[in-house]
């Protein structure tokens, strides 16, 4: 049922009578018309008052709400009122002005939000951006040093330590607004955590340099942005000088070393460890091996590599017994049901506990890589045979341009390697399988 309509009211508004205007019941809304302010008016509808502005813009009926009769006082609504009015005479719509100018204030308080937000926001960004281009060990490096921690610890704790997991290292400054992430904040944040851990320290600030570049990139964050936070100079006055590393198990070591990681009571790890020796390979490369990628017909290994993507290797005799023999659970060659990813994850408690048995001088995960171009060097195996199999890059023209080893040639040279170290460490090769025998090689 339509409503009837009222003719127009129009009296000078004061307070009093803004106030005493009620709402007939037989429409929906009356208007009380200003005379002072023509196009200014009270709208009183069920339950609510407020000032409007109505005017004819285009031959078109204009109006704008200005606001309740609680919220502005009748001077300013009279004010505002001439104010459109002006607009009107100058062609502009006063609708579309306000939507603007609602829009302005609503895109100032979003950017004020913004300012505010902490810098994890912008990290999170970069890592959904960036992930598909890194490894798995590169994503993994970014949550461990902004995880948030507190979590309950599932593996044995260092004296002193708490039950729960210490939050990332970028993470109490990951926490600050990204505006606030300075060279100053930076500074003393290494020199903090310097004292403590130098070298997760030096791999945090290279994740957090590289960070903040890209803040420095992206339109949404550039005016936040210290991309001059984390100079190289800084790193150099604040981080000890990084050492050389050198751990590398010596000829005379391999029989204690054999001896120890083949008691080793979890045959996964027994196998990895040995297979990491024998290969060169890195941690997580080897830690990564999916069934998938090993080829017992051709003798060979596809290795997800962080440099170029993949290479294969050639399966050597002594390392393919050691990968047949192994559980298959899962899609891993080295499968952990106890982890969540459903493969080995960490191996250093098991070789140090083997080091310590054998007596030898500690030797870390990276040192057994570092031990297989070290030994390999025993048969005169060309440097860049080695190389290609461990995966690193050419270091001269000629091994970029001028040198494709085949498969076979690879198989060759990595066989003798391995048939050196067992027979130095005093293990007989597996039956069946015959290697290249050896040259002796005499001093002149």
């Amino acid at each position: 049922m339509n409503r009837k309509r009222l003719p127009p009211e129009r009296e000078r508004l004061t307070p009093d009578r803004i106030r005493r205007k009620t709402l007939p019941a037989e429409v929906a809304q009356a208007f009380l018309w200003d005379t002072d302010a023509p196009r200014l008016a009270v709208r009183v509808t069920a339950g609510s008052k407020a000032f409007i502005f109505e005017a004819k813009l285009n031959r078109q009926t204009v109006r704008v709400t200005i606001g309740d009769v609680r919220a502005w006082n009748l001077d300013a609504a009279r004010d505002e009122a001439r104010r459109l009015q002006t607009m009107v005479d100058q062609g502009i719509d006063p609708r579309q002005e306000k939507a603007d100018r609602l829009a302005a204030v609503e895109a100032k308080r979003e950017e004020a939000k913004r300012i505010k937000a902490p810098a994890m926001e912008a990290w999170q960004a970069y890592i959904d951006v960036r992930a598909p281009r890194w490894s798995q060990s590169h994503l993994g490096d970014h949550a461990t040093v902004s995880k948030e921690g507190g979590d309950q610890r599932t593996q044995g704790r260092r004296p002193g330590e708490s039950d729960k997991t210490l939050p990332g290292i970028l993470r109490p400054l990951l926490r600050l607004p990204l505006e606030q992430i300075d060279a100053d904040r930076v500074r003393a944040w290494l020199q903090d955590e310097s004292i403590r851990r130098p070298t997760h320290t030096r791999l945090a600030f290279g994740l957090l340099r590289a960070f903040l570049n890209w803040c420095g990139d992206r339109p949404e964050y550039r005016d936040q942005a210290h991309t001059d936070a984390c100079i190289t100079r800084m790193a150099r006055e604040e981080l000890p000088k990084k050492a050389a590393k050198d751990d590398c198990l010596q000829r005379e070591q391999l029989p204690a070393w054999f001896a120890a990681v083949r008691q080793i009571q979890n045959p996964v790890i027994a196998a990895y460890l040995q297979t990491l020796l024998l290969t060169g390979a890195r941690r997580e490369e080897l830690a990564g091996l999916a069934w998938n990628d090993v080829d017992f017909q051709w003798k060979a290994i596809t290795i997800k590599d962080k440099v170029d993507g993949e290479r294969t290797i050639p399966l050597t005799p002594y390392a393919a017994a050691l990968l047949a023999a192994l559980p298959r659970r899962n899609e891993w060659v080295f499968s952990s049901p106890a982890a969540a990813s459903g493969r080995l994850q960490e191996p250093r408690i098991q070789h140090n506990k083997a080091l310590a048995t054998a007596g030898l001088p500690n030797v870390t995960i990276h040192g057994l890589r570092r031990s297989f171009g070290t030994l390999a060097e025993w048969v005169e195996c060309p440097a860049g045979v080695s190389a290609q199999i461990m995966g690193h890059k050419p270091s001269a023209t000629a091994e970029k341009h001028y040198r494709v080893r085949p498969l076979d040639l690879l198989r060759m040279w990595h066989t003798k390697i391995e048939a050196w170290i067992l027979n130095e460490a005093g293990i007989e090769q597996p039956a069946g399988e015959q290697a290249p025998s050896l040259r002796v090689i005499t001093a002149a």
